[in-house]
């Protein structure tokens, strides 16, 4: 049997023809153009040093793959990988911060590279923070403009076993005094969820009610857990961004003409025997406007992503689609969204309105024993907000379900049979949705 399977592979998810693609990085809009870096291999032996991947869009839509922006320096500080970090525009300059990986260290200190072409390409990777006393993990550097300078925060894992977000600032973006951790929590359990080890990928969102941290739980023996939140001015009470099952990384674009905007790395559902077969892994989710709501951060679909649609909205219950499409009811009752691939494969999307949940069970999704199975619930789904109950973007491999109170559920699914496909459902449209990616 044939590892590959084409209806697989997304088509308006950011993604590389072949190789590894994971955490997004320093998005940054330029000129009306924005643009999005990510951890890219060229292959999906993850052995290989990382570099920057770089996609750009005038729409957050339709999206155009570029060559690698930032790649390791052959006897470099960043020899062994261009781990992820973030960007900020400094006039007709881009100025990336990333973690700089070598093999003979256990840690990554921050570099910075600046781009003087736009963005497409970046200079040799200049030392500025080395990795402090106190730590067993250190990585991942976000950068924030202030009046008066800059700050720029870290993610650590600290020796008494505690995970922390380092901060530090400077006048000029060069020199760096630490000012002490911005949060810090042992490791627990919030609402059933691991806060971590260590926390990856510190991102610093601004809200209209004050400044939220997205961090990312990681630990040594476990690996990467899930992206949690939490005000940065209250104590820690880190809670899930994402209730699926592959979402991980998240990344904030702070300054665009449509204000914040959220991105994370959609991790594999599927052995690494699969998708190394295959030959390509991993996507970047849609963007997403995320704002605090009843202590956590509610996330929705970028308005942008109506350009997406094709024709008219049809009725969903019955509906036959292709490999992309989107759905949406409006009012939705207790019941099952079926994705009937064929007839033994099926994905469902369960709604229980006396529990307040959505559900995402893929256990029979695909005949593939390789493909990951199981359950992911989603509290607290639904808000007299306005918008529609539920959304659902589905895009060959990923689908993203959206809810009215800024829930979400990303994961992955692989049927073996191709579209098309049927969709059973009480209620709501469906629309065709435009390939984007090139």
């Amino acid at each position: 049997m044939s590892d590959s399977y084409s209806h697989h592979v997304p088509q308006f998810h950011i993604r590389l023809p072949r190789g590894f693609l994971n955490d997004p990085n320093g998005p940054v809009e330029f000129d009306g153009t924005t643009h999005l870096y990510f951890q890219s291999r060229s292959t999906t032996d993850i052995r290989m040093p990382v570099e920057w991947g770089h996609a750009t869009s005038t729409d957050l839509v339709s999206w155009t793959l570029h060559r690698p922006a930032i790649v390791p320096v052959p006897g470099g500080v960043d020899s062994d990988g261009c781990w992820s970090g973030n960007a900020i525009v400094q006039g007709r300059e881009i100025h990336a911060y990333y973690s700089a990986k070598t093999a003979d260290s256990p840690y990554q200190p921050v570099v910075r590279a600046v781009s003087v072409d736009g963005g497409v390409s970046f200079g040799l990777p200049e030392p500025m923070i080395a990795e402090p006393e106190g730590v067993t993990m250190f990585r991942d550097p976000f950068i924030v403009r202030e009046t008066d300078g800059y700050r720029l925060v870290v993610g650590a894992a600290r020796t008494d076993g505690s995970a922390a977000v380092l901060r530090y600032v400077s006048s000029d973006g060069v020199t760096w005094q630490p000012a002490g951790d911005l949060a810090r929590l042992a490791r627990t359990e919030v609402d059933g969820e691991d806060t971590g080890e260590g926390w990856e990928c510190p991102q610093l969102l601004p809200t209209g009610s004050g400044e939220w941290a997205l961090v990312s739980a990681w630990s040594f023996a476990d690996g990467i857990g899930h992206v949690l939140a939490f005000g940065v001015d209250e104590p820690a009470r880190p809670r899930r961004v994402d209730h699926g099952q592959n979402f991980y990384a998240s990344s904030v674009m702070r300054e665009s003409s449509s204000g914040p905007v959220v991105w994370g790395w959609i991790t594999e559902g599927r052995d690494i025997s699969w998708w190394q077969a295959d030959g390509w892994a991993g996507a970047l989710s849609l963007p997403r406007v995320a704002t605090p709501s009843a202590g956590r951060l509610a996330s929705m679909p970028h308005p942008a992503l109506d350009g997406l649609r094709t024709g008219s909205g049809r009725p969903l219950d019955g509906a036959t689609i292709g490999a992309q499409a989107e759905l949406v009811v409006d009012e939705a009752p207790s019941g099952v969204i079926r994705l009937q691939f064929s007839a033994d494969e099926w994905c469902d999307v369960v709604v229980d309105r006396e529990a307040g949940t959505v559900s995402v069970d893929r256990s029979h999704a695909s005949s593939d024993a390789r493909a990951h199975q199981g359950v992911a619930v989603a509290p607290d789904a639904f808000a007299s907000s306005g918008l529609p109950d539920l959304r659902i973007f589905v895009d060959g491999s990923v689908v993203e379900v959206f809810t009215s109170a800024g829930r979400v559920l990303t994961t992955r699914v692989y049927p073996l049979a191709a579209p098309p496909w049927t969709v059973s459902a009480p209620s709501g449209l469906v629309w065709d949705v435009r390939r984007t990616v090139r």
